[in-house]
Protein backbone atom coordinates (compact mmCIF):
# COMPACT_ATOMS: atom_id res chain seq x y z
CA UNK A 1 0.00 0.00 0.00
CA UNK A 2 2.87 2.54 0.51
CA UNK A 3 3.04 3.15 -3.27
CA UNK A 4 -0.71 3.76 -3.36
CA UNK A 5 -0.43 6.16 -0.40
CA UNK A 6 2.23 8.17 -2.23
CA UNK A 7 0.05 8.30 -5.34
CA UNK A 8 -2.92 9.53 -3.29
CA UNK A 9 -0.83 12.31 -1.74
CA UNK A 10 0.47 13.36 -5.16
CA UNK A 11 -3.05 13.22 -6.60
CA UNK A 12 -4.32 15.42 -3.75
CA UNK A 13 -1.65 18.05 -4.52
CA UNK A 14 -2.41 17.97 -8.25
CA UNK A 15 -6.15 18.22 -7.52
CA UNK A 16 -5.55 21.26 -5.33
CA UNK A 17 -3.51 23.04 -7.99
CA UNK A 18 -6.10 22.16 -10.66
CA UNK A 19 -9.35 22.95 -8.82
CA UNK A 20 -8.13 25.07 -5.88
CA UNK A 21 -9.67 22.73 -3.31
CA UNK A 22 -9.17 19.39 -1.56
CA UNK A 23 -10.85 16.13 -2.71
CA UNK A 24 -13.49 14.67 -0.38
CA UNK A 25 -12.72 11.08 -1.34
CA UNK A 26 -10.78 8.83 -3.75
CA UNK A 27 -11.88 5.74 -5.66
CA UNK A 28 -9.66 2.97 -6.99
CA UNK A 29 -10.54 0.25 -9.52
CA UNK A 30 -7.94 -2.27 -10.78
CA UNK A 31 -7.18 -3.59 -14.24
CA UNK A 32 -7.11 -7.34 -14.78
CA UNK A 33 -5.33 -10.10 -16.60
CA UNK A 34 -7.41 -12.95 -17.94
CA UNK A 35 -5.42 -16.12 -17.27
CA UNK A 36 -7.63 -18.32 -19.45
CA UNK A 37 -11.05 -18.09 -21.10
CA UNK A 38 -10.75 -15.61 -23.97
CA UNK A 39 -13.75 -14.24 -25.88
CA UNK A 40 -16.22 -16.52 -24.12
CA UNK A 41 -17.79 -14.31 -21.43
CA UNK A 42 -20.16 -12.75 -23.98
CA UNK A 43 -21.10 -16.26 -25.07
CA UNK A 44 -22.28 -17.03 -21.52
CA UNK A 45 -19.23 -19.02 -20.35
CA UNK A 46 -17.09 -18.77 -17.21
CA UNK A 47 -13.68 -17.09 -17.31
CA UNK A 48 -10.66 -17.08 -15.01
CA UNK A 49 -9.13 -13.62 -14.44
CA UNK A 50 -7.28 -11.94 -11.61
CA UNK A 51 -6.96 -8.27 -10.77
CA UNK A 52 -3.54 -6.69 -11.35
CA UNK A 53 -1.95 -4.14 -9.05
CA UNK A 54 -2.18 -1.42 -11.74
CA UNK A 55 -5.34 0.63 -11.42
CA UNK A 56 -7.35 3.77 -12.09
CA UNK A 57 -7.51 6.27 -9.19
CA UNK A 58 -9.96 9.18 -9.12
CA UNK A 59 -9.91 12.12 -6.69
CA UNK A 60 -13.40 13.57 -6.25
CA UNK A 61 -15.06 16.67 -4.88
CA UNK A 62 -18.85 16.99 -5.16
CA UNK A 63 -19.94 20.57 -6.00
CA UNK A 64 -23.18 22.50 -5.52
CA UNK A 65 -23.68 23.18 -9.24
CA UNK A 66 -24.53 20.75 -12.07
CA UNK A 67 -21.08 21.10 -13.64
CA UNK A 68 -19.09 17.92 -14.18
CA UNK A 69 -15.39 18.69 -14.63
CA UNK A 70 -13.02 15.89 -15.57
CA UNK A 71 -9.25 16.20 -15.72
CA UNK A 72 -6.50 13.61 -16.19
CA UNK A 73 -2.97 13.56 -14.75
CA UNK A 74 -1.79 12.36 -18.17
CA UNK A 75 -1.44 15.36 -20.52
CA UNK A 76 -2.36 13.11 -23.48
CA UNK A 77 -5.94 13.11 -22.19
CA UNK A 78 -7.50 16.60 -22.43
CA UNK A 79 -9.83 18.10 -19.81
CA UNK A 80 -13.55 17.74 -20.33
CA UNK A 81 -16.55 19.45 -18.81
CA UNK A 82 -20.29 19.06 -19.29
CA UNK A 83 -23.53 19.36 -17.36
CA UNK A 84 -24.23 16.35 -15.13
CA UNK A 85 -27.87 16.60 -16.27
CA UNK A 86 -27.12 16.18 -19.93
CA UNK A 87 -24.80 13.22 -20.44
CA UNK A 88 -24.10 12.59 -24.14
CA UNK A 89 -21.82 9.69 -25.09
CA UNK A 90 -20.42 9.82 -28.61
CA UNK A 91 -20.12 6.22 -29.86
CA UNK A 92 -18.13 7.29 -32.89
CA UNK A 93 -15.16 8.44 -30.78
CA UNK A 94 -13.92 6.31 -27.87
CA UNK A 95 -12.38 9.33 -26.09
CA UNK A 96 -11.20 8.80 -22.51
CA UNK A 97 -13.93 10.87 -20.85
CA UNK A 98 -16.67 8.83 -22.55
CA UNK A 99 -15.69 5.81 -20.43
CA UNK A 100 -16.18 7.91 -17.29
CA UNK A 101 -19.57 9.02 -18.63
CA UNK A 102 -20.58 5.37 -19.20
CA UNK A 103 -20.11 4.55 -15.50
CA UNK A 104 -21.89 7.72 -14.40
CA UNK A 105 -24.82 7.17 -16.75
CA UNK A 106 -25.18 3.52 -15.69
CA UNK A 107 -25.66 4.48 -12.03
CA UNK A 108 -27.87 7.45 -12.93
CA UNK A 109 -30.20 5.24 -14.99
CA UNK A 110 -30.21 2.43 -12.41
CA UNK A 111 -31.69 4.80 -9.83
CA UNK A 112 -33.85 6.61 -12.40
CA UNK A 113 -32.35 10.01 -11.58
CA UNK A 114 -32.74 12.97 -13.91
CA UNK A 115 -30.74 15.43 -11.80
CA UNK A 116 -27.21 14.57 -10.71
CA UNK A 117 -24.99 16.76 -8.58
CA UNK A 118 -21.89 18.14 -10.26
CA UNK A 119 -18.35 17.16 -9.31
CA UNK A 120 -14.69 17.86 -9.93
CA UNK A 121 -12.69 14.73 -10.72
CA UNK A 122 -9.00 14.18 -11.34
CA UNK A 123 -8.20 10.80 -12.91
CA UNK A 124 -4.88 9.00 -12.59
CA UNK A 125 -4.16 5.60 -14.12
CA UNK A 126 -1.14 3.33 -14.44
CA UNK A 127 -2.70 0.53 -16.52
CA UNK A 128 -1.10 0.65 -19.99
CA UNK A 129 -3.89 1.78 -22.40
CA UNK A 130 -5.12 -0.48 -25.21
CA UNK A 131 -3.01 -3.31 -23.83
CA UNK A 132 -5.73 -5.85 -23.03
CA UNK A 133 -5.50 -5.23 -19.27
CA UNK A 134 -8.88 -3.48 -19.11
CA UNK A 135 -7.87 0.13 -18.55
CA UNK A 136 -11.15 1.30 -20.09
CA UNK A 137 -13.35 -1.00 -17.98
CA UNK A 138 -11.44 0.03 -14.84
CA UNK A 139 -12.31 3.65 -15.66
CA UNK A 140 -16.00 2.76 -16.19
CA UNK A 141 -16.06 0.89 -12.85
CA UNK A 142 -14.23 3.67 -11.06
CA UNK A 143 -16.70 6.26 -12.41
CA UNK A 144 -19.65 4.08 -11.39
CA UNK A 145 -18.33 3.82 -7.83
CA UNK A 146 -17.56 7.58 -7.77
CA UNK A 147 -21.16 8.36 -8.78
CA UNK A 148 -22.63 5.93 -6.25
CA UNK A 149 -20.49 7.49 -3.48
CA UNK A 150 -21.46 11.06 -4.46
CA UNK A 151 -25.14 10.03 -4.35
CA UNK A 152 -24.69 8.40 -0.93
CA UNK A 153 -26.40 5.25 -2.22
CA UNK A 154 -25.49 1.59 -1.64
CA UNK A 155 -25.24 -1.35 -4.03
CA UNK A 156 -23.62 -4.77 -3.70
CA UNK A 157 -20.41 -5.45 -5.63
CA UNK A 158 -22.33 -7.83 -7.89
CA UNK A 159 -24.96 -5.17 -8.70
CA UNK A 160 -22.23 -2.61 -9.39
CA UNK A 161 -20.43 -5.03 -11.71
CA UNK A 162 -23.63 -5.79 -13.63
CA UNK A 163 -24.53 -2.10 -14.02
CA UNK A 164 -21.03 -1.17 -15.21
CA UNK A 165 -20.89 -4.12 -17.64
CA UNK A 166 -24.16 -2.99 -19.19
CA UNK A 167 -23.20 0.69 -19.25
CA UNK A 168 -19.93 0.13 -21.15
CA UNK A 169 -22.14 -0.77 -24.11
CA UNK A 170 -23.04 2.94 -24.39
CA UNK A 171 -19.68 3.29 -26.11
CA UNK A 172 -20.45 0.46 -28.54
CA UNK A 173 -18.43 -2.40 -27.00
CA UNK A 174 -20.55 -5.57 -26.79
CA UNK A 175 -18.48 -7.13 -23.99
CA UNK A 176 -19.55 -9.92 -21.71
CA UNK A 177 -18.96 -8.55 -18.22
CA UNK A 178 -15.71 -10.24 -17.14
CA UNK A 179 -13.70 -7.01 -16.85
CA UNK A 180 -16.18 -5.17 -14.66
CA UNK A 181 -16.86 -8.27 -12.52
CA UNK A 182 -13.23 -8.89 -11.60
CA UNK A 183 -12.64 -5.16 -10.99
CA UNK A 184 -15.26 -5.25 -8.21
CA UNK A 185 -15.10 -8.88 -7.03
CA UNK A 186 -11.30 -9.38 -6.97
CA UNK A 187 -9.59 -10.30 -3.71
CA UNK A 188 -5.90 -10.12 -2.95
CA UNK A 189 -4.04 -13.42 -3.26
CA UNK A 190 -6.55 -15.36 -5.38
CA UNK A 191 -7.70 -15.57 -8.98
CA UNK A 192 -11.45 -15.93 -9.54
CA UNK A 193 -13.66 -18.17 -11.63
CA UNK A 194 -16.33 -15.71 -12.78
CA UNK A 195 -19.64 -17.27 -13.81
CA UNK A 196 -22.56 -15.44 -15.39
CA UNK A 197 -26.37 -15.58 -15.12
CA UNK A 198 -26.37 -15.20 -12.18
CA UNK A 199 -23.05 -13.43 -11.70
CA UNK A 200 -20.84 -15.10 -9.09
CA UNK A 201 -17.14 -15.45 -8.29
CA UNK A 202 -15.30 -18.43 -6.80
CA UNK A 203 -11.71 -18.35 -5.49
CA UNK A 204 -9.13 -20.26 -7.53
CA UNK A 205 -5.84 -20.84 -5.73
CA UNK A 206 -2.96 -20.49 -8.18
CA UNK A 207 0.16 -22.67 -7.85
CA UNK A 208 2.66 -21.35 -5.30
CA UNK A 209 5.70 -22.48 -7.30
CA UNK A 210 4.96 -20.30 -10.33
CA UNK A 211 4.38 -16.66 -11.21
CA UNK A 212 2.31 -15.06 -13.94
CA UNK A 213 4.22 -12.61 -16.09
CA UNK A 214 2.59 -10.00 -18.30
CA UNK A 215 4.44 -8.83 -21.42
CA UNK A 216 3.11 -6.02 -23.59
CA UNK A 217 3.51 -6.50 -27.36
CA UNK A 218 3.40 -2.67 -27.65
CA UNK A 219 0.81 -3.02 -30.41
CA UNK A 220 -2.21 -1.03 -29.28
CA UNK A 221 -5.76 -2.15 -29.92
CA UNK A 222 -8.80 -0.13 -28.90
CA UNK A 223 -11.86 -2.40 -28.67
CA UNK A 224 -14.42 0.34 -29.21
CA UNK A 225 -12.53 1.83 -32.15
CA UNK A 226 -12.34 -1.32 -34.26
CA UNK A 227 -15.01 -3.59 -35.65
CA UNK A 228 -13.02 -6.84 -35.09
CA UNK A 229 -14.42 -7.32 -31.62
CA UNK A 230 -18.07 -6.69 -32.44
CA UNK A 231 -17.85 -8.90 -35.55
CA UNK A 232 -16.71 -11.80 -33.32
CA UNK A 233 -19.64 -11.19 -30.96
CA UNK A 234 -21.97 -11.35 -33.95
CA UNK A 235 -20.34 -14.46 -35.45
CA UNK A 236 -20.89 -16.23 -32.13
CA UNK A 237 -24.52 -15.11 -32.06
CA UNK A 238 -25.10 -16.34 -35.61
CA UNK A 239 -23.36 -19.65 -34.87
CA UNK A 240 -25.63 -20.10 -31.84
CA UNK A 241 -28.72 -19.49 -33.97
CA UNK A 242 -27.63 -21.92 -36.70
CA UNK A 243 -26.76 -24.62 -34.16
CA UNK A 244 -30.13 -24.11 -32.44
CA UNK A 245 -31.98 -24.36 -35.77
CA UNK A 246 -30.04 -27.53 -36.66
CA UNK A 247 -31.16 -29.07 -33.37
CA UNK A 248 -34.78 -27.90 -33.86
CA UNK A 249 -34.65 -25.47 -30.93
CA UNK A 250 -36.45 -22.11 -30.90
CA UNK A 251 -33.49 -20.40 -32.58
CA UNK A 252 -34.91 -16.87 -32.75
CA UNK A 253 -34.77 -16.59 -28.93
CA UNK A 254 -31.16 -17.82 -28.73
CA UNK A 255 -28.37 -15.24 -28.42
CA UNK A 256 -25.42 -17.12 -26.90
CA UNK A 257 -23.56 -20.34 -27.60
CA UNK A 258 -23.95 -21.39 -23.95
CA UNK A 259 -27.76 -21.30 -24.29
CA UNK A 260 -27.62 -23.96 -27.01
CA UNK A 261 -25.60 -26.28 -24.76
CA UNK A 262 -27.91 -25.62 -21.78
CA UNK A 263 -31.06 -26.30 -23.82
CA UNK A 264 -29.61 -29.53 -25.22
CA UNK A 265 -28.33 -30.59 -21.80
CA UNK A 266 -25.07 -32.00 -23.19
CA UNK A 267 -21.35 -31.59 -22.39
CA UNK A 268 -18.94 -29.15 -24.03
CA UNK A 269 -17.21 -32.09 -25.71
CA UNK A 270 -20.54 -33.14 -27.23
CA UNK A 271 -21.19 -29.54 -28.34
CA UNK A 272 -17.94 -29.68 -30.32
CA UNK A 273 -19.28 -32.77 -32.13
CA UNK A 274 -22.60 -31.03 -32.84
CA UNK A 275 -20.63 -28.08 -34.26
CA UNK A 276 -18.75 -30.47 -36.60
CA UNK A 277 -22.09 -31.82 -37.89
CA UNK A 278 -24.05 -28.59 -38.11
CA UNK A 279 -21.57 -26.03 -39.44
CA UNK A 280 -19.05 -26.07 -42.30
CA UNK A 281 -15.51 -24.63 -42.09
CA UNK A 282 -15.99 -22.47 -45.20
CA UNK A 283 -17.08 -18.91 -44.37
CA UNK A 284 -20.80 -18.12 -44.57
CA UNK A 285 -22.13 -15.13 -46.48
CA UNK A 286 -25.28 -13.23 -45.38
CA UNK A 287 -27.40 -14.93 -48.08
CA UNK A 288 -26.49 -18.43 -46.86
CA UNK A 289 -27.24 -17.48 -43.26
CA UNK A 290 -30.65 -16.20 -44.37
CA UNK A 291 -31.33 -19.46 -46.23
CA UNK A 292 -30.35 -21.55 -43.19
CA UNK A 293 -32.62 -19.55 -40.89
CA UNK A 294 -35.42 -18.96 -43.41
CA UNK A 295 -35.31 -15.17 -43.07
CA UNK A 296 -34.80 -12.19 -45.41
CA UNK A 297 -31.60 -10.11 -45.65
CA UNK A 298 -33.58 -7.21 -44.22
CA UNK A 299 -34.55 -9.28 -41.15
CA UNK A 300 -30.94 -10.41 -40.68
CA UNK A 301 -29.73 -6.80 -40.85
CA UNK A 302 -32.31 -5.18 -38.62
CA UNK A 303 -33.20 -7.93 -36.15
CA UNK A 304 -29.95 -9.83 -35.59
CA UNK A 305 -26.87 -7.84 -36.64
CA UNK A 306 -25.67 -4.85 -34.61
CA UNK A 307 -25.45 -1.49 -36.46
CA UNK A 308 -21.67 -1.76 -36.85
CA UNK A 309 -21.75 -5.28 -38.34
CA UNK A 310 -24.51 -4.82 -40.93
CA UNK A 311 -22.09 -4.51 -43.84
CA UNK A 312 -19.94 -7.55 -43.01
CA UNK A 313 -19.82 -9.95 -45.96
CA UNK A 314 -18.28 -13.11 -44.47
CA UNK A 315 -18.85 -14.85 -41.16
CA UNK A 316 -16.66 -17.73 -39.90
CA UNK A 317 -19.20 -19.51 -37.73
CA UNK A 318 -17.61 -22.96 -37.46
CA UNK A 319 -14.22 -21.63 -36.32
CA UNK A 320 -15.71 -19.26 -33.73
CA UNK A 321 -17.99 -21.91 -32.20
CA UNK A 322 -15.11 -24.43 -32.05
CA UNK A 323 -12.98 -21.89 -30.19
CA UNK A 324 -15.70 -20.97 -27.69
CA UNK A 325 -16.70 -24.52 -26.75
CA UNK A 326 -13.08 -25.75 -26.48
CA UNK A 327 -11.98 -22.63 -24.53
CA UNK A 328 -14.91 -22.99 -22.11
CA UNK A 329 -13.74 -26.57 -21.44
CA UNK A 330 -10.14 -25.38 -20.86
CA UNK A 331 -11.32 -22.94 -18.18
CA UNK A 332 -13.01 -25.77 -16.25
CA UNK A 333 -9.94 -28.00 -16.65
CA UNK A 334 -7.70 -25.18 -15.40
CA UNK A 335 -9.81 -24.74 -12.26
CA UNK A 336 -9.88 -28.51 -11.64
CA UNK A 337 -6.07 -28.76 -11.87
CA UNK A 338 -5.70 -25.84 -9.43
CA UNK A 339 -8.01 -27.63 -6.99
CA UNK A 340 -6.35 -31.04 -7.29
CA UNK A 341 -2.79 -29.60 -7.31
CA UNK A 342 -0.95 -32.57 -8.91
CA UNK A 343 2.88 -32.69 -8.91
CA UNK A 344 3.12 -31.52 -12.53
CA UNK A 345 0.47 -28.82 -12.04
CA UNK A 346 2.47 -25.94 -13.57
CA UNK A 347 3.20 -27.98 -16.69
CA UNK A 348 -0.48 -28.97 -17.09
CA UNK A 349 -1.72 -25.39 -16.63
CA UNK A 350 0.92 -24.22 -19.13
CA UNK A 351 -0.30 -26.72 -21.72
CA UNK A 352 -3.87 -25.39 -21.37
CA UNK A 353 -2.60 -21.81 -21.84
CA UNK A 354 -0.67 -22.88 -24.96
CA UNK A 355 -3.76 -24.60 -26.39
CA UNK A 356 -5.77 -21.46 -25.66
CA UNK A 357 -3.32 -19.31 -27.62
CA UNK A 358 -3.39 -21.70 -30.59
CA UNK A 359 -7.18 -21.56 -30.64
CA UNK A 360 -7.20 -17.73 -30.35
CA UNK A 361 -4.68 -17.54 -33.19
CA UNK A 362 -6.10 -20.13 -35.59
CA UNK A 363 -9.83 -20.46 -34.83
CA UNK A 364 -10.74 -17.05 -33.41
CA UNK A 365 -8.11 -15.14 -35.39
CA UNK A 366 -7.62 -12.51 -32.68
CA UNK A 367 -3.83 -12.64 -32.47
CA UNK A 368 -1.26 -10.69 -34.50
CA UNK A 369 2.35 -11.42 -35.64
CA UNK A 370 3.88 -9.52 -32.70
CA UNK A 371 1.81 -11.42 -30.12
CA UNK A 372 2.72 -14.75 -31.74
CA UNK A 373 6.39 -13.79 -31.72
CA UNK A 374 6.22 -12.69 -28.07
CA UNK A 375 4.49 -15.94 -27.04
CA UNK A 376 7.24 -17.95 -28.80
CA UNK A 377 9.98 -15.94 -27.06
CA UNK A 378 8.33 -16.42 -23.66
CA UNK A 379 8.10 -20.19 -24.15
CA UNK A 380 11.68 -20.34 -25.40
CA UNK A 381 13.01 -18.70 -22.22
CA UNK A 382 11.22 -20.80 -19.64
CA UNK A 383 7.48 -20.13 -19.66
CA UNK A 384 5.56 -23.39 -19.25
CA UNK A 385 2.68 -21.74 -21.08
CA UNK A 386 2.06 -18.41 -22.78
CA UNK A 387 -0.95 -16.86 -24.49
CA UNK A 388 -2.47 -13.57 -25.58
CA UNK A 389 -4.75 -12.03 -22.96
CA UNK A 390 -7.58 -9.55 -23.42
CA UNK A 391 -9.33 -9.00 -26.72
CA UNK A 392 -6.14 -9.60 -28.72
CA UNK A 393 -5.09 -8.02 -32.05
CA UNK A 394 -2.34 -6.45 -29.95
CA UNK A 395 -1.96 -5.83 -26.23
CA UNK A 396 -0.39 -8.27 -23.80
CA UNK A 397 0.59 -11.88 -23.30
CA UNK A 398 0.40 -13.74 -20.00
CA UNK A 399 2.87 -16.53 -19.20
CA UNK A 400 3.15 -19.03 -16.38
CA UNK A 401 6.80 -19.17 -15.27
CA UNK A 402 8.36 -21.40 -12.57
CA UNK A 403 9.38 -19.05 -9.74
CA UNK A 404 13.05 -20.11 -9.79
CA UNK A 405 13.31 -19.20 -13.49
CA UNK A 406 11.82 -15.71 -13.12
CA UNK A 407 15.00 -13.54 -13.07
CA UNK A 408 16.53 -15.20 -16.15
CA UNK A 409 13.14 -15.25 -17.90
CA UNK A 410 12.65 -11.48 -17.46
CA UNK A 411 16.21 -10.68 -18.58
CA UNK A 412 16.04 -12.91 -21.67
CA UNK A 413 12.58 -11.81 -22.82
CA UNK A 414 13.58 -8.17 -22.34
CA UNK A 415 16.61 -8.69 -24.52
CA UNK A 416 14.89 -10.77 -27.20
CA UNK A 417 11.73 -8.70 -27.66
CA UNK A 418 12.26 -5.21 -26.25
CA UNK A 419 15.91 -4.58 -27.10
CA UNK A 420 15.65 -5.33 -30.78
CA UNK A 421 18.40 -4.07 -33.05
CA UNK A 422 16.12 -1.60 -34.82
CA UNK A 423 15.30 0.08 -31.49
CA UNK A 424 11.65 0.30 -32.51
CA UNK A 425 10.26 -0.48 -29.05
CA UNK A 426 10.78 1.94 -26.24
CA UNK A 427 11.36 -0.28 -23.19
CA UNK A 428 8.98 0.79 -20.46
CA UNK A 429 8.74 -0.66 -16.99
CA UNK A 430 5.07 -1.23 -17.80
CA UNK A 431 5.99 -3.59 -20.61
CA UNK A 432 7.20 -6.68 -18.75
CA UNK A 433 6.34 -7.53 -15.16
CA UNK A 434 5.44 -10.36 -12.84
CA UNK A 435 2.06 -9.92 -11.18
CA UNK A 436 0.15 -11.41 -8.30
CA UNK A 437 -3.61 -11.33 -7.73
CA UNK A 438 -4.63 -7.90 -6.40
CA UNK A 439 -7.72 -6.62 -4.59
CA UNK A 440 -10.87 -5.08 -6.02
CA UNK A 441 -12.37 -1.59 -6.20
CA UNK A 442 -12.28 0.62 -3.07
CA UNK A 443 -13.31 4.04 -1.77
CA UNK A 444 -10.90 6.05 0.42
CA UNK A 445 -12.32 8.97 2.38
CA UNK A 446 -10.12 12.04 2.89
CA UNK A 447 -9.22 12.00 6.59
Amino acid sequence: MPVLYDRLLKLKEMFNSKFGSIPKFYVRAPGRVNIIGEHIDYCGYSVLPMAVEQDVLIAVEPVKTYALQLANTNPLYPDFSTSANNIQIDKTKPLWHNYFLCGLKGIQEHFGLSNLTGMNCLVDGNIPPSSGLSSSSALVCCAGLVTLTVLGRNLSKVELAEICAKSERYIGTEGGGMDQSISFLAEEGTAKLIEFSPLRATDVKLPSGAVFVIANSCVEMNKAATSHFNIRVMECRLAAKLLAKYKSLQWDKVLRLEEVQAKLGISLEEMLLVTEDALHPEPYNPEEICRCLGISLEELRTQILSPNTQDVLIFKLYQRAKHVYSEAARVLQFKKICEEAPENMVQLLGELMNQSHMSCRDMYECSCPELDQLVDICRKFGAQGSRLTGAGWGGCTVSIVPADKLPSFLANVHKAYYQRSDGSLAPEKQSLFATKPGGGALVFLEA
